[in-house]
């Protein structure tokens, strides 16, 4: 198919799968304005993963944007509008209409000093890349393509419209939404845009943490996040971002010293992510990825040959809750992921089925609602080319989990509580409440974890030996 007839096909698919954008456009028209669908919206049509989210660009000015599709729009909201963007909602749909930009930076930020341009040649050239500096013409149906994009969208490479230089001296953002899109899209960029990124990597400094989360969220929940991270890090990027990832480099593996922490992280990254079952899990992909940072600081060299990292679950857990504050995440994300580093090695103490009912209670409890994603962590975290020793452990935990599920049956393990509660507690010891109940309280609950349930004249009787034993009359 020659490049004209591609180019009237992607109109023609754009126009049936979005009808929507034939109704604004006439709006436009009789307003005197012409109207563009445009950038992310134009590449994901041509990829067959438009969504109703849909992005316009125009050569009206907001205000006169807002004329236009007042009584026509189902809502209308102004958040953007001083960056030129008027957001609307039509059956379902929502769609930003944004006025040409022509926009400068002073390359300290990357707020840019806004500016409205007059040309969608101009507003094309301004975009972070080729891909996403397609547009069609809604009014003559015709599709402008001025720096290539289709071409590359076909190559399924990655590439600027300006110089990435640049591009990037503009917004050092565009540098990690390179290694996003690659993930995202499974594009390979461009010779001069990956040469470029690593010359000016340090310039993502500029950027906010909050952004520099979000794009990283995005890129592992992205379809290749490995060749994403792997950009990051061989571009010198995640040196500023995420640096214990490319920390791990320096690292052996204790069994199999041939191998380094980073590749083997990867590896459990893309193990963990095939094991996935509702979707994309940013908790447990962050995990799998970062669940063994603390061994570059915990190594050490043993007599013989030997290597060992010993207790870096839990330099590993602290080392993650400082990353992902560092990086704004929620204070939920950085709980479970630090959680999930934290015991992530505790499986290896299980043997060949050692553990007493105590132990694996314990392993319950301690996971909490984060069990589910410790199993799949574990089994994503073998990664031993021994079929034979991968195959035995696969069964040792298979074996862990029928244990867990018949101990769970049995006892109710999702709930856990003392056999007492802290009003019986107070009324059994005439205590009022305080820090005794709750001293009373943990020794019950620990004792409910070693020997499980009791009777309720048993936990009485225990509650009240504890109690003589504590001074307690």
């Amino acid at each position: 198919m020659n490049e004209l007839a591609a180019k009237r096909n992607a109109v023609t698919e754009l126009m049936r799968i979005s009808p929507l954008a034939d109704d604004l456009a006439g709006l436009f028209a009789d307003a005197g304005h012409r109207l563009y669908l445009v950038g992310g919206s134009v590449r994901d049509a041509l990829l067959g993963r438009l969504s109703s989210d849909l992005d316009f660009t125009t050569d009206a000015r907001p205000a006169r944007v807002l004329e236009i599709v007042s009584g026509w729009a189902d809502a209308i909201w102004e958040t953007g509008i001083e960056f030129g963007t008027v957001g609307v909602t039509k059956r379902g749909a929502t769609l930003e209409i944004t006025t040409f930009r022509a926009d400068s930076y002073d390359r300290v930020s990357r707020n840019p000093e806004v500016t409205f341009g007059d040309s969608i040649e101009g507003d094309l050239l301004r975009r972070d890349f080729t891909v996403n500096a397609m547009a069609i013409d809604l009014s003559t149906k015709t599709f402008v393509d001025p720096h290539g994009g289709l071409d590359a969208l076909a190559q399924r490479v990655l590439d600027t419209p300006a110089t990435p230089q640049e591009s990037f001296a503009d917004d050092p953002l565009r540098m990690l939404r390179a290694a996003r899109f690659v993930s995202q899209l499974g594009f390979t960029p461009a010779p001069r845009v990956v040469e470029a990124m690593t010359d000016m990597a340090g310039e993502i400094q500029r950027i906010t943490a909050e952004r520099v989360q979000t794009e990283l969220s995005k890129l592992l929940l992205g379809a290749h996040p490995r060749r994403g991270l792997e950009l990051m890090v061989d571009a010198g990027l995640a040196t500023h971002v995420l640096p214990e990832v490319p920390g791990m480099r320096l690292a052996i593996d204790e069994h199999h010293q041939h191998k380094d922490v980073y590749e083997h992280s990867l590896t459990v990254l893309e193990q963990a992510i095939a094991l996935e079952e509702d979707g994309p899990d940013l908790v447990l992909r962050l995990a799998a990825l970062l669940h063994d940072i603390g061994k570059p600081a915990t190594r050490r060299f043993e007599d013989g040959g030997g290597v060992s990292f010993h207790h870096h679950e839990v330099v590993g857990a602290k080392m993650v809750r400082k990353r992902l504050r560092a990086l704004k995440y929620s204070k939920q994300i950085v709980d479970d992921v630090s959680q999930l580093v934290f015991l992530h090695l505790r499986f290896h103490g299980y043997g060949k089925g050692e553990w007493t009912d105590s132990a694996v209670r314990r392993y319950v409890t301690d996971a909490g609602p984060l069990l589910t994603r410790l199993h799949k962590l574990v089994r994503a975290d073998c990664t031993t080319r021994n079929k034979r020793k991968a195959a035995a452990l696969q069964r040792t935990y298979d074996e862990l989990e029928e244990r867990i599920a018949r101990i769970a049956a049995e006892e109710d393990l999702a709930r856990v509580r003392p056999d007492l509660d802290g009003n019986e507690i107070m009324k059994l010891l005439g205590l009022p409440p305080g820090p005794q109940v709750g001293q009373a309280w943990r020794f019950l609950k620990e004792l409910r974890l070693d020997r499980g349930p009791l009777s309720h004249d048993d936990a009485v009787a225990e509650l009240r030996r504890w109690a003589r034993e504590n001074g307690i009359s």
